[in-house]
């Protein structure tokens, strides 16, 4: 074709260029993000069944572990609202921290919003690292909130997972995309695995504080992160967006795949009404589907499983150590697992994962559901 920007071969035709040492470079620290976002559920999950921990901010929870008499099964034991609170302010602030970043993220750009979040995410790191009380501890949870919310939950302008598909060529999008989150839960088990072990029961400090070194790299980095040419170009600076385009992709080849990138834009920008067109009776199949196969996914509990590892292992008669050891080994398979999906994706389709998947995730909740039944609480 013109311009010579198809390179065509038997598997199709692809836009020119490759993976730069450029795209490599700022899609590795703009990844942090994702990384940030696996790293919270497992490092949560894995302080609140530290003893040093739950004694500090939940005595309470402490006394029920501790009591060997009562009369009261090993889940109740960590029955308080209080650290409900703590577990789940974080994904409140995420959600409404989302409706603003949208905003600021199509206004701004994407390295804006990655900004903001690292920003956030430091100071929330920071101040549940130093926390010596509740209070402090709950204001650094809606700070990682807020992070959160700008940097991977914010609707369609999802500033980290957008900012990956937009620099990354075609074939990586989706590794790039997925890896760091499944990552990041790994990291988070190894590191609660470790800090268990530091004498002085300050162990927990540790694992909550460690949050600050990649969001420090992803706030820093986005300083001088180039914004990518779909949010130049929404902005309207063509040129500028062209040259960016040259330069991710490696070569000044790039004529067909501007056109199509100029193309998509102006009609994203004639759209008027955006969630009028969607509700309409032609795109009701794919709107079912966009909210049903989310919604239940979440239903399947698999963030709950994740989240609360080390503590469900407790629940079963694990070992302090043995049940940090178990989340670990869930967060490993959880990246392997990953990881063939990235390999397998395109050689049998989704359709075929997801089929799998679901197979996988029904055969767990049986047999989970047989072991728990009677550790069940009855209310």
């Amino acid at each position: 074709m013109a311009g010579g920007a198809y390179v065509c071969g038997g598997g199709g035709c692809s836009y020119e260029g490759g993976v730069t040492i450029f795209v490599i470079f700022t899609c590795v620290v703009a990844a942090m993000g994702g990384l940030l976002f696996g790293y919270d559920p497992g490092i949560s999950g894995g302080v609140t069944s530290m003893e040093s921990f739950l004694s500090k901010f939940f005595p309470f929870v402490f006394h029920k572990m501790k009591n060997e008499t009562a009369n009261q099964n090993q889940y109740c034991k960590f029955d308080s609202q209080l650290l409900t609170l703590f577990t789940s302010c974080l994904y409140i602030a995420a959600l409404v921290a989302s409706f603003f970043a949208s905003l600021v993220a199509r206004k701004f750009g994407r390295k804006i919003s990655m900004f903001v979040a690292g920003l956030v995410f430091l100071l929330g790191s920071i101040l549940n690292g130093i926390a010596n009380n509740i209070i402090v501890l709950i204001i650094g949870r809606l700070l990682l909130g807020i992070g959160v919310g700008f940097a991977n939950q914010h609707g369609d302008l999802q500033s980290v997972p957008v900012y990956l598909a937009e620099m990354a060529p075609t074939k990586i999008r989706g590794a790039l995309n997925m890896g760091p989150i499944t990552i990041g839960i790994l990291v988070a088990g190894l590191v609660n695995f470790g800090t268990a072990k530091v004498k002085g029961g300050y162990g927990w400090r540790v694992s909550l504080a460690l949050a600050a070194v990649p969001s420090s790299m992803m706030t820093l980095a986005a300083i001088f992160l180039p914004d990518t040419p779909n949010s130049i170009l929404e902005r309207g600076n063509p040129e500028k967006a062209k040259k960016m385009l040259k330069k991710i992709r490696g070569t000044d080849n790039v004529d067909n795949e501007f056109q199509d990138l100029l193309a998509a834009t102006d009609d994203a920008q004639k759209v008027e009404n955006q969630w009028t067109n969607i509700t309409q009776p032609r795109y009701r199949p794919q709107l079912v589907i966009c909210i049903l196969v989310p919604f239940f996914q979440q239903l399947t509990g698999i963030n709950v499983i994740m989240f609360y590892a080390p503590v469900l292992f407790m629940t079963l008669g694990f070992g302090d150590e043995a049940s940090l050891m178990s989340a670990v080994i869930t967060g490993g398979v959880n990246m392997v697992a990953t990881l063939v999906s990235i390999l397998a994706v395109d050689k049998f389709g989704r359709r075929v994962l997801f089929l799998q998947g679901g197979v996988q995730m029904i055969l767990c909740h049986v047999l989970k559901s047989m072991i728990n039944f009677r550790n069940t609480c009855l209310l």
